[in-house]
């Protein structure tokens, strides 16, 4: 991509040869776009202009920064106070680099190229960066594999699959970014395209990361760190962070495919209120429709949906139902009728509406990949926002299509049936089927992103009084601003519940923070062990779901009998009573787009033995969590970085105090979860309760493992809505013979308790406590009851 002429604005660089144009940015401090066009001469029109662009992602960059740009001998170093870059000329390569001076990452080469063809030409264009020994790849959104990549290779493409193993690829989310670790620095790359593409990560070639894009372009964001945590918070400035869920939406859900009348689902609200199980939310399946009529409902199995609906509340249950955007092509139906008449719906090349067949047979698609479109969907949601439904779970969306009726094409000008009609890739529509302007090939991996954009978009004006839940499957850079995210149908498998954790986390890494998977596995029949064992990890999930397929032996926890009830039971009281600390956690993200699920190297970098240590996870940055999740085990090997940890199975059982740095054996009986509290944390809890109801916590205690440092955080509000709150930071100090500790309070939110309680673990001893109601010191444990409100306190060890 040899580079000869250059044009230099004040906030953008634009650089071109015969065939190949170049644009620099600075779009946000830190962050450099780099726009490659390695074709324009040839796909565009103004060469070398290039056109403007729509990004589906890319929310955050309100303006440009300037940019200082000086050319030397063969290259051109374009600066910022953040950020550098250089570019050679003869090559169109580049080198990143910091405001240090440190370089972060090379290309080595730009390249692409157009074959003209018939119904459409095709695209390739290739970027290929440098990747040095020891460098570790993390993120690239909904993939399998431990937590560093390198050494795997991956599609960009929303596949329907079911089930998916953990050799996987593609799965159902395109989110084409990832952050590079190498010497404890890290910086990142996102690649803004929606065509397919693809990525070798030092697969092929050792000293390579190779992409490939099946459009005109590469559009690449550029990140700096220094620590992996800066990157994310980069890029999620960029593309946009999860507005804050309801509270409900983060309690334990129960679903399947399978439930197939109301009176099914209010058995199963009976059968967890009976046993003294949790329970926030149960999801319809596709069986509440009638001939599978999206924004219908089968009258005999679910003839009163308000009733249902209602009585759910009466119990603290909300009720949401799937939602597919296959419409059935049905004449006098008035959903398809509307979108027909409208010209809303996706056609084949030749311009006939595309006809398909999923759960409905046949069927048409809705094109949500345009705003118009995208606004009448959001308003199909109407009728059942008045009947009281709380929130929707978008599946299907990739979309996914089990057959297409065929398109022949017409006639090429040698007078012969075109070829490459109707190609398809997975089970889905033809890469040359037409949404408006654009081809399927371009905008597939975006159509589920349209279709949350406008579900989130119409709740917000049906329900302004209520936060937006939706659930999906599919979806791309980005869906973190409508969506929480499972990953779809997979199995029973004692593997799957141990690849979910680098999985989870790797989306979170991805800018996805609200994620789940299906307890204990959509497809398969579990064993009691592996569901105690699914559900104490899923304890520490974002979003906690019982799911499971048509077909399967049921899988409620009652289902496994005893001991494993009990100890599901205990599973699910857990997560209640760590609702105080998820729930801040989920403000931290909405705030600073750090997930809920962290892995180690988020916070330890500079310690390479973290990168590793995949199968466990921090929940925020105090709790280290080590689930055993292999059967018949009941010691598991952990990893704890530099610090002192205590271990703190249960979240209520002090246990000895160990020096990190290092792997240590954990015990870990059937009733145990292997879990440590960092040196300096604090923690919020609560009483468990069968549902959830506000967060404005009527019971808290603050758990503190206390060290010269001492960082808490607790936010409060409604747990709904949008009025007033409180944001809680807890402070300490430690040292000579002194525990102090403090905080402090912003926000308007009134008090719902009267009194706190704070257990310290880690002291000596504990002779006096000022500011308190109360003191023991029993076992190494120091209890305070303290007036709610309070300010300081003085402990003396």
């Amino acid at each position: 991509m040899r580079i000869e002429e250059l044009a230099v604005e004040p906030a953008r660089l634009r650089l071109w040869g015969p065939r190949a144009t170049v644009e620099i940015s600075c779009p946000l401090p830190g962050v450099l776009r780099l726009r490659h066009a390695p074709t324009s001469s040839t796909v565009g029109f103004l060469h070398p202009q290039l056109p403007p662009k729509r990004s589906w992602a890319v929310v955050g960059a309100a303006g440009l920064r300037p940019l200082d740009v000086t050319r030397e001998e063969g290259r051109v170093r374009v600066r910022t106070e953040d950020v550098a870059l250089e570019l050679a000329m003869d090559t169109g390569t580049w080198r990143f680099l910091d405001a240090e001076g440190r370089e972060l990452a090379r290309s080595t080469r730009v390249a692409g190229e157009v074959k003209s063809g018939y119904p459409m030409s095709t695209y390739r264009s290739w970027l290929t960066l440098h990747a040095p020994p020891g460098e570790s790849y993390l993120g690239f959104g909904e993939k399998v594999g431990p937590l560093d990549k390198r050494g795997m290779h991956f599609t960009f493409w929303n596949t329907d699959v079911m089930p998916h193993h953990p050799d996987t690829d593609p799965l159902y989310q395109s989110i084409p970014f990832f952050v590079g670790l190498r010497g404890g620095v890290a910086w990142g790359m996102y690649l803004d395209e929606t065509w397919r593409s693809e990525v070798d990560v030092a697969l092929s070639d050792g000293t390579q990361m190779a992409w490939e894009s099946w459009g005109p372009e590469l559009d690449c964001y550029l990140f700096v760190g220094p620590r992996p945590a800066d990157v994310v918070r980069r890029y999620t400035t960029l593309t946009g962070r999860m507005p804050l869920p309801p509270l409900w939406s983060l309690g334990a859900q129960q679903s399947r495919w399978g439930y197939e009348s109301a009176q099914d689902v209010r058995g199963v609200i009976r059968g967890y209120r009976a046993r003294d199980l949790p329970l926030d939310c149960v999801y319809l399946d596709i069986d509440y429709m009638e001939t599978y009529k999206v924004w219908t409902w089968d009258r005999t199995r679910f003839p009163d949906p308000a009733a249902l609906i209602r009585d759910a509340a009466a119990e603290g249950v909300r009720v949401v139902p799937i939602i597919d955007p296959a419409l059935k092509q049905e004449p006098g139906w008035s959903v398809y009728e509307e979108a027909r008449k409208r010209d809303f719906l996706v056609r084949y090349d030749r311009g006939d509406v595309l006809v398909g067949e999923v759960w409905p047979r046949p069927a048409v698609f809705p094109d949500l990949t345009r705003d118009e479109v995208q606004r009448w969907w959001g308003g199909l949601h109407r009728d059942f926002v008045a009947l009281g439904v709380a929130g929707f779970w978008n599946d299907m969306n990739e979309p996914a299509c089990f057959a297409v009726q065929p398109d022949v094409g017409i006639f090429t000008i040698s007078n012969e049936r075109a070829q490459g009609i109707g190609t398809v890739e997975g089970k889905t529509l033809p890469y040359d089927a037409r949404h408006g302007d654009k081809r399927h090939l371009e905008v597939h991996n975006v159509y589920a992103l349209g279709m949350a954009k406008g579900a989130f978009e119409a709740l917000r004006e049906l329900r302004p009084e209520a936060r937006p839940f939706l659930l999906t499957r599919a979806g791309s850079a980005g869906i973190q601003r409508y969506a929480a995210v499972w990953t779809g149908d997979n199995s029973s498998h004692w593997t799957q519940l141990e690849t979910s954790i680098p999985m989870l986390v790797g989306l979170g890494l991805s800018g996805v923070p609200f994620t789940g998977v299906d307890i204990p596995g959509f497809i398969g029949m579990p064993s009691g062990e592996l569901l105690v064992r699914w559900m104490q990890t899923g304890t520490f999930y974002p979003l906690m779901r019982n799911h499971a397929g048509k077909g399967t032996e049921p899988q409620e926890p009652w289902r496994f009998g005893e001991p494993y009830l009990s100890l599901a039971r205990d599973a699910l009281k857990r997560r209640y009573r760590l609702l105080p600390t998820l729930y801040t956690l989920m403000h931290e993200a909405a705030e600073t787009g750090l997930p809920p699920m962290r892995p180690l190297v988020l916070h330890t970098p500079e310690d390479a033995e973290t990168v590793a240590a995949y199968d466990q996870f921090l929940f925020g940055e105090a709790l280290l969590v080590a689930p055993v999740v292999r059967p018949g085990h009941t010691k598991r090997l952990a990893y704890l970085p530099a610090g002192l940890w205590m271990e703190w199975p249960g979240l209520d059982r002090p246990g000895a105090i160990v020096e990190g740095g290092r792997h240590v054996i954990a015990e870990g009986p059937l009733d145990t979860v292997p879990m440590w509290l960092r040196a300096g944390g604090a923690v919020a809890l609560t009483r468990p309760t069968k549902h959830t109801t506000t967060a404005n916590w009527s019971h808290l205690e603050w758990h503190v493992h206390a060290a010269p440092e001492v960082h808490g955080r607790l936010y409060e509000d409604a747990g709904d809505g949008y009025g007033d709150s409180r944001l809680t930071t807890l402070s300490g100090r430690l040292g000579a013979g002194v525990l102090e500790l403090e905080q402090r309070v912003e926000g308007l939110l009134p008090l719902s308790r009267a009194e706190e309680t704070i257990r310290v673990y880690g002291l000596p001893y504990a002779s006096g406590v000022t500011g308190a109601l109360s003191h023991t010191f029993e076992r190494g444990v120091l209890e305070i009851r303290v007036a709610a409100g309070w300010t300081k306190l003085t402990v003396d060890t």
